[in-house]
């Protein structure tokens, strides 16, 4: 082994330590819940349930290191290849067919739009929901990179889009099936900016910045991941405009001896298949790119390969781990918290939205690159703290919703509203970076952990009759808090800035008034 290969072994090793470590802390936190739940009469977890929890938990661990070192080395750089080499091409027709192609393909490989349409297969055929899905993110990536070219105004097409979305969902209104449906439009938006979008996205809008320049590229970077989140709704309220009839929702079996009587080796068979298919997509439409455009050198893609296969093995391990305990055990959770006190799941539901954000993968994508890019002046600390507050609000506020049952709308309205507010206070920074935020906190553990825990909640409270209309939207609404949190946190750091320049203006002024002593 000569020397080269030495380092870049240790390095490899060094990166993967590193992960699994961040992955532990992420981990940890709600497994603690988890664990300190059995132990309660609220509870009643039996020993084979908590085994098989913990098992999947280390398989978590390990699936989100696995997946965060291949993004690093696979689907980040990808992203940024494509973008800095078409955007160099000057091929705009060229770039923007791309752009649309790959908004497409990669929500066809986002594993949690896969895990909520298997939710509501009952009352919508999966494959319509992914493909339907996709074309929304398709045509916004496509408008994203326009607003990238041009250096448009993000708050001005956010203020837009909303506005035809909220319009478009008052259509549903006349209609009661459509109308059933309108919490899931809303989720299939949060759902769609998962661990395969979110690296690729963000790289390909900083690769596209930084090629095109300017005075704010980095700022201008930002905002794909905001305007793939607004196309999936739009594309799904219009599709949910043309249903007829009644609409029969029937709660999945979320038991664990459901799910683990198809046998281990199926359930990672499947997974294998499932994600091998999605990556295959994506793989196959870069090597074309990288034929007809890029041209990168064989060390670059070599990286490349070797980053897909730990993104693919992560991948497989997380979604696995997901399925077999994490859903089954969010579900009874719920059920049984609501069945003890609603205060019960209302209060846990705002714990566990702190933590679970921890564990999704493209949160840890999307701080690193925050953090790299803003050059510390927005800290990873900072941006988890906020999100970390934000989802725990938004899961309480939907338990709560649950309980009352009220629309969504009457969360949804008054929230874009404010948080489309203070992007007139703040830096634009902080709004383009919020807006991301918001899509990449709704990850595969919301989808399949505390959407499993709140259909669970509203059997108990509602019934299944109203696990359509009020369970759904939960992701949604952990899509939209982000939006606010992470804005006050600009806000704060506009205030902190003008104090500061206050302070030093009087000790000029101070200064100015001191006796001025002559000496001859």
């Amino acid at each position: 082994m000569n020397d080269s290969t030495s380092k870049l072994t240790k390095d490899l090793w060094k990166s993967l330590g590193a992960k699994l470590k961040e992955s532990l802390t992420s981990v940890l936190p709600v497994s603690l819940l988890v664990i300190i739940l059995s132990l309660t009469p609220w509870v009643d977890l039996p020993v084979h349930d908590l085994m098989v929890f913990l098992g999947a938990a280390i398989l978590l661990i390990v699936g989100i290191s696995l997946f965060n070192l291949g993004a690093d080395m696979a689907m980040t750089p990808m992203g940024q290849y494509i973008g800095e080499g078409l955007t160099r091409s000057k091929k705009m027709g060229l770039l923007l067919s791309v752009a649309f192609m790959m908004g497409l393909l990669i929500t066809i490989a986002e594993p949690d739009l896969t895990v909520l349409a298997q939710q509501v297969s009952a009352v919508m055929n999966g494959w319509v929901l992914i493909l339907t899905v996709g074309v929304g993110v398709g045509i916004m990536l496509l408008l994203g990179v326009v607003k990238i070219l041009f250096h448009a105004d993000l708050t001005s097409i956010l203020i837009y889009s909303y506005m035809v979305l909220f319009c478009l969902a008052s259509l549903l209104m006349d209609n009661d099936s459509s109308w059933k449906l309108m919490a899931l439009c809303f989720d299939s938006g949060g759902v769609t900016t998962g661990p395969i979008t979110v690296p690729f996205i963000m790289a390909l809008g900083v690769g596209i910045a930084m090629s095109v320049g300017g005075l704010n590229a980095n700022e201008n970077s930002f905002g794909l991941i905001a305007l793939c989140s607004v196309g999936p709704v739009a594309a799904v309220l219009i599709l949910a405009s043309f249903t007829t009839g009644s609409l029969d929702y029937h709660v999945p079996n979320y038991s664990m001896e459901a799910i683990l009587s198809q046998g281990l080796g199926e359930i990672f068979t499947d997974t294998m298949a499932e994600v091998g298919k999605s990556l295959v997509f994506i793989v196959f439409f870069f090597f074309i790119l990288q034929f007809a455009v890029l041209r990168l050198p064989r060390t670059k893609i070599f990286q490349i390969l070797m980053g897909i296969f730990y993104a693919f093995v992560g991948l497989v391990l997380f979604l696995a781990a997901v399925e077999m305990a994490f859903m089954p055990i969010g579900y009874k959770i719920g059920l049984s918290l609501a069945q003890a006190n609603p205060a019960l799941i209302i209060g846990f539901a705002f714990v566990i939205g702190m933590v679970v954000v921890l564990a999704e993968p493209a949160v840890h994508v999307l701080n690193r690159q925050v953090s790299e890019i803003t050059g510390g002046e927005v800290s990873r600390h900072q941006m988890m703290s906020a999100l970390s507050i934000g989802v725990g609000v938004s899961i309480g506020l939907s338990v709560l919703r649950i309980h009352y049952g009220f629309s969504l709308l009457y969360y949804l309205i008054p929230g874009y509203v404010l948080s489309l507010g203070l992007s007139f206070l703040v830096p634009k920074l902080y709004t383009a970076i919020a807006f991301d935020s918001g899509g990449v906190a709704s990850g595969p553990l919301t989808s399949s952990f505390i959407l499993p825990m709140v259909i669970g909640a509203c059997m108990s409270m509602q019934g299944e009759g109203s696990v359509m209309e009020l369970a759904f939207g939960v992701v949604a609404m952990v899509a939209m808090t982000p939006l606010i949190t992470i804005q006050c946190l600009g806000f704060n750091s506009v205030v902190q800035a003008r104090r500061r320049k206050n302070a030093a203006f009087k000790r000029i002024l101070a200064a100015e008034d001191d006796p001025i002593i002559y000496f001859e």
